[in-house]
């Protein structure tokens, strides 16, 4: 998380501070200032009273000035500069006035001054380095105008003191300006972190509503689906029925049928089986909503049921002029697998080649027996569907756009649930699409 500060904020937040610390400062010193004429009732009571006028003056003077400053939003360094010139006139007077053997006293009560001035104020230490200039400028006035003592005493009573608690507390604001100003840039930070954070949630929060809604919506079509399925199930169980019973009754007059007829009611026969066994795969829900689909094995030749998906497709092929090669085993090779929807996965893959295929094309139907494994595959030398599109009809579950107008609606429903059937059963589906045309390969471990 990145988190800038401008110049303007920054500043802000530093005047803030400021106002702090000097509001601190300011409301000190008009609690307390007046106060100080108790020290003068001790050690100068010739002087108490006009001193204690003066300090309530001046504390008068400060507070005006304060509300002045503080409504007019001027700069707080010389509302402090002012105070503090007040306090030093007033402090450096008394020194240059009282007698020698207070010197000490109000030296020590003007160094407390200056001392808990610069550990209050909050400004550049540079103000603190003027002020105790002015300080000592304004002690040596009034000791050259007022005073009646020497030098030595002036120093020696007190002044030394107080030079040395002046000087060094010059150096305090320094440290203070410079932990000030660090805190108030983490304070920036932490707060418009903060507020970052806040944000964030307030998308996440969002965005969780938005998924809320859509996994509703999504319940909601499943529950859909699955009355659909329910309904169009029963219904097509009733069709599937009414083909089933004729067909029987069609056998029924099987001494009038010639060999073609028996064989197309084969064919129709074994058809309307592997619907039904499909769709009561189909209408078991629990089974559907399962991580695994379970199917029925058996031992079976699969070469045969190879032959059978071919011969079921050959005037299919023929409606499109589309010549299919026919080079299946006639060795049996048996596997154990389910045999309703081994069939499925080459009818799937055959139906859906010859319908992307072109007109007057050939496609091979290959079988053979590789290193103990069962092998089925097309080959189609025409033009080449494309990569991407089968990835997407063999994955995605997507239909792929007509490139052509005369390339027929190309919907890989039926791709996706052949390499989906292949790979449930333990097989392997494969598939490529270039310059030399379509390939597909389907591979199933064989009994020995």
């Amino acid at each position: 998380m990145f988190v800038q500060i401008n110049k303007e904020e920054f500043l802000k937040e530093i005047s803030k501070k400021a106002w702090f610390q000097t509001n601190n400062v300011i409301w000190a010193i008009i609690f307390l200032f007046w106060t100080f004429s108790i020290v003068d009732f001790i050690y100068a009571k010739d002087i108490f009273e006009q001193f204690l006028i003066i300090r309530i003056i001046i504390t008068l003077v400060i507070y005006i000035l304060f509300n002045f400053f503080h409504d007019k939003k001027y700069n707080y360094r010389i509302l402090l500069h002012i105070a503090f010139l007040l306090l030093s006139a007033t402090s450096a007077l008394l020194c240059a006035i009282v007698h020698a053997q207070d010197l000490n006293i109000y030296f020590l009560l003007y160094a407390a001054i200056v001392l808990f001035f610069n550990l209050q104020v909050f400004w550049e230490p540079i103000n603190s380095i003027i002020q105790t200039l002015i300080s000592i400028l304004l002690l040596a006035l009034f000791f050259n105008l007022f005073s009646d003592y020497t030098i030595d005493t002036f120093i020696s009573n007190g002044g030394q003191y107080f030079f040395v608690i002046a000087v060094i507390s010059c150096l305090i604001p320094n440290a203070r300006h410079k932990v000030i100003t660090r805190e108030v840039h983490q304070q920036i930070l932490i707060e418009k972190s903060n507020e970052q954070l806040k944000a964030q949630n307030r998308d996440i929060s969002e965005k969780n509503n938005i998924i809320d809604m859509q996994y509703e919506r999504l319940r909601k079509l499943d529950e859909q689906k699955n009355s659909f399925i329910n309904i169009a199930g029963h219904d097509l169980k009733n069709l599937i029925g009414s083909i089933i019973m004729s067909n029987n009754m069609v056998k029924e007059e099987e001494d009038r049928l010639s060999q073609d007829q028996k064989e197309f009611i084969g064919y129709i026969s074994q058809s309307a089986e592997k619907m039904q066994y499909m769709l009561n795969k189909l209408m078991d829900v629990r089974e559907i909503e399962s991580p695994e689909m379970k199917f029925n094995l058996e031992i079976f030749d699969i070469n045969a049921e190879v032959q059978h998906v071919y011969r079921g497709l050959v005037e299919t092929a023929q409606m499109k002029n589309i010549h299919l090669i026919d080079n299946i085993l006639k060795l049996p090779l048996n596997v154990k697998l389910d045999r309703v929807f081994t069939g499925q996965i080459f009818q799937n893959l055959l139906s859906n080649i010859i319908k992307f295929s072109q007109t007057n094309n050939s496609i091979k139907v290959v079988t053979s027996l590789q290193r103990q494994r069962f092998i089925f595959e097309i080959i189609d030398e025409g033009i080449a569907i494309g990569q991407e599109e089968l990835d997407m009809m063999f994955n995605k579950l997507k239909t792929l756009n007509d490139a052509s107008g005369n390339i027929e609606s190309r919907l890989g429903l039926g791709l996706s649930i052949a390499k989906l059937m292949s790979q449930e059963m333990g097989g392997e589906l494969s598939y490529r699409s270039d310059e030399n045309g379509n390939y597909f390969r389907v591979e199933f471990n064989v009994i020995n």
